[in-house]
C-alpha cells in the first residue's frame, strides 16, 4: 500500500489523539470529511492502524514503578520458548516481553507499586516460569521519555 504525505500525517494526528473527531481531523490535514473517513477506513483495513486503546495513567493506578528484567533461559530449544512464552503471556504485571538477540534471552517490561509488590510478582510469577536459568532486574528511576507513537 503506497503511504503519501497526507496518510503520513493523519498517522502522526491519531497517534497523538485518537479519539479525535473525522470532522476535527479533515480540517488539520485538509481534507474533506469523506474523504478523510475513507483514508483512515483504508489504513485500517490494510492493518496500518491496528486499533484504538485509551492510554492509563500508572502512576493514578497505583504501579508507578517500572521494572526491566532480563531472562536467560536454559536452553533454546523450541519447546523451552514455547514453554516460557506461553507461561510469561500469563503474567498480568507483565506489560511486555520481547525476544532479544545478546546476552539475555527475553527483556520483559513489568509494573509495580513498589519493591515489596515486585517482590510479590517475583515470588509468584517470575521465579515460576519454566526454563530460567537466570534472571537480572532492574528498577527505572525516572521515565525520561515515553511515547506510543512510532515515526511514520
Amino acid at each position: 500500500m503506497e503511504i503519501d504525505r497526507t496518510d503520513t500525517r493523519i498517522l502522526e494526528i491519531l497517534q497523538k489523539k485518537g479519539r479525535m473527531t473525522n470532522a476535527e481531523l479533515s480540517e488539520r490535514v485538509n481534507l474533506s470529511p469523506s474523504a478523510c473517513h475513507r483514508r483512515v477506513q483504508r489504513l485500517e483495513a490494510e492493518g496500518i492502524i491496528r486499533d484504538y486503546v485509551a492510554l492509563l495513567d500508572p502512576r493514578k493506578l497505583g504501579r508507578p514503578s517500572t521494572i526491566f528484567v532480563e531472562i536467560t533461559l536454559s536452553g533454546q530449544a523450541d519447546e523451552v520458548l514455547d514453554a516460557f512464552e506461553r507461561e510469561v503471556a500469563k503474567v498480568p504485571d507483565i506489560l511486555e516481553c520481547h525476544l532479544m538477540a545478546g546476552t539475555a534471552d527475553y527483556l520483559l517490561k513489568v509494573v509495580a507499586e513498589d519493591t515489596e509488590d515486585f517482590a510479590r510478582i517475583h515470588r509468584r510469577y517470575l521465579a515460576r516460569l519454566p526454563g530460567v536459568a537466570q534472571m537480572h532486574s532492574s528498577f527505572a528511576l525516572r521515565t525520561v521519555f515515553k511515547t506510543t507513537a512510532l515515526p511514520v
